[in-house]
């Protein structure tokens, strides 16, 4: 998000703005969160392995780090790995991320599919269906 979209927020009382494609490294102190959560993001991340080793970096013993995604993303700004999969192979391709980055333990995969959209909803007209929805996660290790 963009700091006039972060702005907006009333709840939030900090904010960050960072490009994690230039520097992936985190302005936070190491063991600063119990929780992290990527959402709709981790498909445009030219360098998820140290993204994800700074996420352990910055997460306390047993925190948990979430990844959420859904099959919708901008093809000029997608990785290339993440156009190659099937909308189901991203999840391993997550997992992979968790894997590779090391340090943390019971990972899990999750999704949601084929919810009928709300007639309030501004796409049913269009889509009978809402998007499904993909999670990933893991606790920090040690």
């Amino acid at each position: 998000m963009n700091a006039e979209e972060l702005a907006a927020n009333p709840l939030l009382g900090e904010r960050v703005v960072q490009d994690l494609n230039r520097d992936p490294r985190l302005p936070f102190a190491a063991g600063a969160f119990d929780a992290v959560i990527c959402t709709v993001s981790v498909e445009y991340l030219t360098k998820p392995l140290e993204l994800f080793r700074e996420v352990h970096r910055v997460l306390r013993p047993a925190g948990r780090f979430v990844v959420s995604f859904s099959n919708r993303w901008f093809p000029p700004k997608v990785i290339r790995a993440w156009q190659a999969c099937h909308e189901f192979e991203r999840m391993g391709l997550v997992l992979e991320y968790f894997l590779q980055a090391g340090g943390f333990r019971g990972l899990e995969s999750w999704s949601l599919r084929s919810l009928e959209r709300p007639a309030d909803d501004p796409y049913a007209d269009r889509l009978a269906r809402s998007d499904p929805v993909y999670a990933v996660w893991g606790e920090r290790q040690g």
